[in-house]
Formats: C-alpha cells, sequence, structure tokens
C-alpha cells in the first residue's frame, strides 16, 4: 500500500512537471524579437535644371523692304534697297522629348537703305533691328548625332530709322530718328549636331518679319518703309544643363 502510494505520488509530481515545462515552451508566452530594420527606399534624386539649355547664334541677314511710303504731295523712292548685314542671338529654353521652346534676343546692327526718288541713291537711312520671340520647335529624329528640326516663333521687334537724308521728299529735319515697336514672326529650318553629351552645333536657316519704321515727322511730314523682313542663315551652339559634367 505505501509502495503503490509513492508511485501515484511521483506520477503526479512528473506530470505537474512536465506541463509548467510545456506552458514554459509555448509561442504565446515568448518575447519575440523586434524584425530587423531595413533600410528605406529613397527616391532618385532628380536633375534641378533637366530639360534646359541656353543658346547662342551669329549668321547673315538678306533684308528686303516691300515699299517706302512718302508723306501727301511728295513722291516716294521707285526703287530702294537695304543692305544685307550680320545678325547676333542669345536665348534659353527647354527641352521635352522631341518638343523645344526658347525665347531669343536677336539684333541686326544698323543697315543701310538707299533709294531713289529723282536721281539714284537720293534718299538714304539706317534700319536697326532687335527682336524678342518665343520660338517653338518639333525634332524630327536623330541619327548619327544629327537631328534635323523645323519651327515657327512669334514675338515683337523694335525697329529704329535713323540718319534720314532726302532732298526730295521728307522730313527735311536735321533730325528724324524713331523707333516703335512692331509684331514679328519667324519660321525656321536646320539641323543640330551633337559634339558633346551636352553640346549641340546648330546650323539653320530663318525667314523673319519685322514690320514698318516711320521717320519722325516735321512740318511736311514722315517717311515710312513697310514690311520689312530678312532671310538668315545662321549658326549656333546649344548648352545642355541636363548632361553637363557639372550636373554629376
Amino acid at each position: 500500500m505505501g509502495l503503490l502510494r509513492m508511485s501515484v505520488i511521483g506520477g503526479a509530481v512528473l506530470s505537474v512537471s512536465a506541463a509548467g515545462a510545456l506552458a514554459a515552451d509555448m509561442p504565446g508566452d515568448r518575447t519575440l524579437a523586434p524584425p530587423a530594420s531595413s533600410s528605406k527606399y529613397s527616391e532618385p534624386e532628380s536633375e534641378p535644371f533637366a530639360g534646359w539649355y541656353l543658346r547662342g547664334d551669329i549668321g547673315y541677314s538678306w533684308l528686303k523692304s516691300g515699299s517706302a511710303e512718302a508723306a501727301n504731295g511728295f513722291l516716294a523712292p521707285t526703287s530702294g534697297k537695304l543692305n544685307n548685314n550680320i545678325n547676333a542671338s542669345i536665348g534659353a529654353g527647354i527641352k521635352s522629348g522631341w518638343l523645344r521652346s526658347d525665347i531669343t534676343v536677336d539684333f541686326i546692327p544698323a543697315t543701310s537703305y538707299s533709294g531713289q526718288v529723282v536721281t539714284p541713291g537720293d534718299t538714304t537711312a539706317k534700319v536697326t533691328a532687335t527682336t524678342i520671340l518665343l520660338n517653338g520647335y518639333l525634332d524630327l529624329g536623330s541619327w548619327y548625332r544629327m537631328t534635323p528640326y523645323v519651327g515657327v516663333g512669334a514675338g515683337t521687334a523694335n525697329m529704329h530709322i535713323s540718319n534720314f537724308v532726302s532732298a526730295a521728299t521728307p522730313p527735311f529735319a536735321s533730325n528724324s530718328s524713331r523707333s516703335q515697336w512692331n509684331f514679328a514672326w519667324a519660321g525656321m529650318a536646320g539641323v543640330a549636331y551633337s559634339i558633346s553629351p551636352n553640346v549641340m552645333v546648330d546650323f539653320g536657316y530663318r525667314y523673319v518679319s519685322l514690320g514698318d519704321v516711320r521717320t519722325q515727322a516735321d512740318a511736311f511730314g514722315s517717311f515710312k518703309l513697310k514690311n520689312i523682313a530678312a532671310h538668315e542663315v545662321r549658326v549656333g551652339l546649344r548648352w545642355n544643363f541636363e548632361d553637363a559634367p557639372l550636373g554629376r
């Protein structure tokens, strides 16, 4: 009887011990270690000047004037011409895919005008043109580093006439210089050649319409050159910020 009691008590103790050990191993009672921290995702840095570029151009202009208009009662030159001259331009723009746009300031220095009322060259003047144009371009694909394009532009032209001299048509005053702002527009086409990742040489043609210019009037009236325009060939550089070494 005593041996039986001892066996029962021993079995009970072993059962309680086993239950405690099992309870200690239950997953719910364990303290789980925090997951290892993962590095945070960082978005790639965007280029602050992506697509932006500067440009500069020089060229040659074949200038023309549609006609001349004299004061009432006086004869206008029956023949007259503007000489050819150089031109220069600076600008800034942005490119997105095959589309580009820029704003340019263009300058044609004082250009001689000569007309005939009675004798050849009896009416002379000088004309200066400064244009500010907003331009849009369509690049037509790239082959062997060359990218042809077409474009249009619109803006304003400041036309200045000075040194007007004529014995046949007014004004006869010593100072008849005058400036005026006109609507101006342009059409262009050309090809750009990439000489480095961020520099392109631009060879282009442009037709630009500059409008009219009129002298100051004196007691007899004023003189006007109408429909001034130019055919231009130009060469320039475009410097792209996005691919510049300074941005890397």
